[in-house]
């Protein structure tokens, strides 16, 4: 009888990811990759608290990458969040990333939730420091309950449309704490609204998403690349997306179309340095297919969400973005 219920629920699994290479435009989460009940007790790893907001985008250093350029340490990137839902047979699945923007608070793409505000939080957990979704390092790894989710009001994609693709994730461990500095946990930083940086800069994408389109597993290691900014223009125009890009996103890619990110990167950050700190500056949100000619990955523009982070949370001298250097 278990076998039955494991099969069925693979079959499940297989059919969704089918459907989903079929739909023309498409989110980048994966919502259907499943591994075995691997989670631990939570770590009792207790990195000392340090001033986040003061030493946010900062990372211990940029380690060496491995296969090509393609695997990276989480040190790298040591705000990113993994986010995984526990389904109906109490199998783990992933779901998206998302970005420590505070020790408490996780923000990621409103469309990772489907259910919205029915959405069952305790069936949510999210990891930080996680190097391999299915495998669990209890000397980095932080996992926390989701003990709030906010997504935005203006987010409906009824029609397929990502407008307003962001929401909120507090996060609270069964110790009562939040996220604790550490090497492989911080923050990373925000721009201030509204900030815009030209055509061309080039940016870092991470994330545990599919290496390339057509296979239906993501990857077990968390991966990274750098991508250049596209101009509105360009990204707005006929041969490119149209009218379907909004002004609350952008668009980032590679010039030979082989870089970009996929389905499962779904939540995850973009990030541009400025005076050696890292902002986040876009939420990976939806495209058509993955490298594809003239159809880039689509970002949720963070700059224009300052405000609304800021209220709901309470950060509003994170949500400022005064960590970005004036002129």
């Amino acid at each position: 009888m278990k076998l039955l219920l494991i099969l069925t629920a693979f079959v499940e699994i297989i059919s969704s990811l089918e459907v989903n290479e079929l739909n023309r435009r498409t989110a980048r989460s994966l919502p259907s990759t499943v591994y075995s009940d691997f989670f631990g007790p939570q770590s009792l790893h207790k990195p000392s608290r340090a001033e986040t907001d003061s030493r946010c985008g900062e990372r211990p250093g940029k380690l060496l990458k491995i296969v090509g350029g393609k695997v990276t340490a989480v040190e790298s990137h040591p705000w990113i969040a993994s986010i995984f839902w526990r389904g109906r047979f109490s199998e783990r699945v992933f779901k998206c990333g998302g970005s420590l923007i505070s020790p408490c608070w996780v923000v990621t793409a409103a469309h990772c939730f489907p259910d919205g505000t029915e959405t069952k939080l305790h069936r949510l957990s999210v990891f930080l420091g996680k190097n391999a979704v299915n495998e669990t390092d209890y000397e980095r790894e932080q996992k926390f309950r989701v003990d709030e989710l906010i997504i935005h009001h203006g987010f409906d994609n009824s029609d397929g449309n990502y407008n307003n693709d962001i929401a909120l994730l507090k996060i609270i461990g069964n110790d009562g704490r939040c996220a604790e500095e550490s090497g492989s946990v911080r923050t990373v930083c925000l721009p201030p609204a509204n900030q815009m940086l030209p055509a061309g800069v080039t940016c870092e994408i991470a994330g545990y998403g599919k290496e390339r389109e057509g296979i239906w597993h993501n990857s077990q290691y968390l991966r990274e690349a750098t991508v250049k900014l596209l101009s509105q223009d360009v990204c707005t125009s006929n041969d490119y997306y149209g009218k379907m890009v909004t002004n609350n996103m952008f668009c980032a890619g590679s010039p030979d179309w082989k870089i970009d990110s996929c389905k499962g990167d779904s939540g995850g950050p973009l990030v541009c340095e400025a005076n050696g700190r890292l902002f986040l500056f876009g939420i990976v949100s939806w495209g058509e297919g993955c490298s594809r000619k003239f159809r880039p990955g689509v970002y949720t523009r963070v700059t224009q969400y300052n405000r609304w982070i800021g209220r709901k949370t309470g950060l509003s001298s994170i949500a400022a973005g005064s960590m970005y250097p004036q002129k």
